[in-house]
């Protein structure tokens, strides 16, 4: 099971949100480029990117702040947040960045995640409040269930799902572990748990429930309940 550290962008800062709302974003650090080195030099392999700004505007906000990141480490780079076209696939993939998420895409534009999977490393990102699909920066809510949508990826090329429970995200309240394994089994391919990682019990538990792939962690580390290096020599 691969740990994904996560770096939230929202104006050139990282930042953390709780429940996905804006008003919530607390800053952790004005350089997300030293950031993303300390990961790398805990142990980090991949590091897991999301254009806040750029999930609610649809385009690429914090592009130059993603770009001296991918340029200064070498960590394998996923980005999400705002990806709409090719055009910005394209954008990212000149920079050096391993895999795209998209997510709200996933549920409003199917042919084209489909179309791009057979083209590039796609992440259909499932973001789900009460067991529905959210989209557009989590501010509008559908009455699709996630297994449900993550069923309709599970022949579709994708590379991985990422699915978050809304409710429990830089909440430090613990990792859903039944909703990321009901993913895990609606898809039959790489499922990346996301929301509530508090502390190492939550990477044991995850771990030992089986199915998952992967686990983003964020606020645990930048508030100190989870000791990264720890987490990855664990693992």
């Amino acid at each position: 099971m691969e740990i994904l550290p996560a770096i939230d962008l929202k104006q050139g800062c990282a930042v953390r949100l709780s429940k996905g709302e804006m008003q919530s974003a607390k800053i952790y650090s004005k350089d997300p480029c030293e950031l993303a080195k300390k990961f790398e030099d805990l142990g980090a392999k991949w590091l897991h990117l999301v254009d806040l700004d750029g999930a609610f505007a649809g385009e690429a906000v914090n592009f130059k702040a993603i770009e001296r990141i991918v340029k200064s480490t070498r960590l394998r780079v996923e980005v999400g947040g705002g990806i709409r076209d090719e055009a910005r696939i394209k954008q990212y993939l000149s920079l050096g960045v391993d895999r795209f998420i998209l997510g709200s895409a996933a549920l409003k534009n199917p042919d084209f995640v489909r179309r791009m999977a057979k083209l590039y490393r796609i992440v259909v990102g499932i973001d789900a409040k009460n067991g529905l699909v959210a989209t557009e920066g989590w501010a509008e809510l559908s009455r699709v269930k996630a297994t449900d949508l993550a069923r309709d990826y599970a022949d579709a090329g994708v590379c991985a799902i990422i699915c978050t429970d809304i409710s429990r995200d830089g909440m430090l309240s613990g990792v859903n572990v039944e909703f990321s394994r009901s993913i895990a089994k609606a898809c039959g391919i790489d499922t990346i748990a996301s929301g509530g990682v508090k502390d190492m019990n939550d990477i044991i538990t995850l771990k030992n429930a089986g199915l998952i792939a992967g686990v983003i962690v964020g606020k645990a580390y930048y508030e100190g309940t989870l000791d990264l290096k720890k987490a990855f020599e664990a693992l």
